[in-house]
């Protein structure tokens, strides 16, 4: 492990780590989450992502909400590691260097709602450990049986789940149920609950071996365009047009967030914990959208959103008697929101720029060196 040392001094004092330390070398990703980091899951359990999905990169829809790349892919592109297959896809899956348990629609809580209701997926957090715990169990089976031959090419090593890296990208569907189902100071009282199941998960994959953490916050949720869709009286609104109390519930959700994480990392003496702040990403890349050159961030730039009325991203519908398709926009990367949900993927670069490199992540260590301990 590297050693970290102070700089500075008085409140100006922050720990670093050594230049020397080297870079952590990581030869998996298992990633967790909901759509932000889905790369296959829903599309595999249920119907497929359609068109136009995934063609600003991918040319087609590869199982992504979003017109191209995550920000789970440019994690993978920073470790130099192929994409993550959906552990959930059956069909040309390679889970030599990982693998994605995460499912869009999903919560850290299980909910009680039929499936989709709300838009939620029964592929819970907790659902989502226990696949990891599976996949682990009968990859290393399988791998013993069959090493040294052809097939245990597209299998992980068994030595290699202790030294992965375990990516964590959950939560603002916790928010968008309880929004929709609960009284502000309900859900406030929640999100202990709701945090500390995050960290129960957490705690199942350090028992797994898993020593290195990197757990992104949840986004600025009153910024998403979709939410505007749907207030039905005069909304209080900040000076870039979010909704002031959604944003707020983020913010309080990632507090408690933040200080779970603290806590974990004298619960868990071994791990490597990082807190990637992506709400300051994202909302800075949406105060800055003018002076960058961007569309206004409450624009979609996939689907028909014109006067209460809705169609979705590579959908069609009828208004006022006239088909109307949910074509994308003619740039998406002049758009931060691809499809009033989730992000484009000039979007998504921005924003995971801005945290693997060191900046707004606690520790303050880029994600190549996320296996050091402070």
């Amino acid at each position: 492990m590297g050693k970290w040392k102070v700089v500075g001094f008085g409140f100006m004092a922050f720990w670093v780590l050594s230049v020397k330390a080297m870079a952590c070398e990581f030869p998996a990703i298992y990633n967790f989450g909901d759509s932000n980091s889905d790369t296959g899951g829903i599309s595999a359990a249920f119907q497929p992502i359609p068109p136009p999905y995934g063609e600003a990169f991918f040319h087609k829809p590869a199982g992504r909400c979003s017109d191209g790349r995550l920000i789970i892919d440019f994690i993978a592109e920073k470790l130099k590691l192929p994409y993550l297959s959906a552990y959930l896809n059956s069909i040309g899956t390679n889970y030599r260097h990982g693998a994605n348990f995460a499912t869009g629609g999903s919560t850290i809580r299980r909910q009680n709602e039929t499936v989709f209701e709300y838009g939620i997926s029964p592929f819970s957090l907790d659902m989502q450990i226990a696949q990891f715990q599976q996949f682990k169990s009968r990859t290393v089976h399988l791998y013993n049986e069959v090493k040294n031959t052809p097939e245990a090419e597209k299998l992980p090593r068994p030595d290699e789940f202790t030294k992965a890296l375990y990516t964590f990208d959950i939560g603002q569907n916790d928010l968008s149920v309880g929004f929709r189902k609960m009284r502000s100071d309900q859900l406030r009282a929640a999100l202990p609950d709701i945090v500390n199941q995050l960290a129960t998960a957490i705690q199942h994959i350090y028992k797994q071996g898993g020593r290195a953490f990197w757990i992104h916050n949840t986004g600025p949720f009153g910024c998403l365009p979709m939410n505007q869709f749907y207030v039905s009286k005069q909304p209080n609104l900040d000076e870039y047009g979010c909704l002031k109390a959604q944003n707020e519930m983020a913010v309080e959700f990632n507090t408690e967030l933040k200080d779970r994480v603290i806590r974990l990392r004298a619960e868990l003496p071994e791990a490597a914990i990082t807190y990637v702040d992506v709400y300051a990403a994202k909302y800075g890349l949406i105060r800055q959208a003018k002076t960058l050159g961007l569309a206004d961030p409450l624009k979609v730039c996939c689907g028909y959103h014109v006067n209460y009325e809705h169609i979705w991203c590579g959908c069609k519908g009828m208004v006022n008697k006239t088909q109307v398709h949910g074509a994308p926009c003619k740039d998406t990367s002049v758009f931060i929101s691809w499809d009033g949900l989730h992000y484009t993927q000039s979007a998504n670069r921005w924003i995971a720029d801005r945290t693997q490199n060191g900046s707004l992540v606690d520790p303050p260590i880029p994600i190549t060196h996320a296996c050091h301990r402070k």
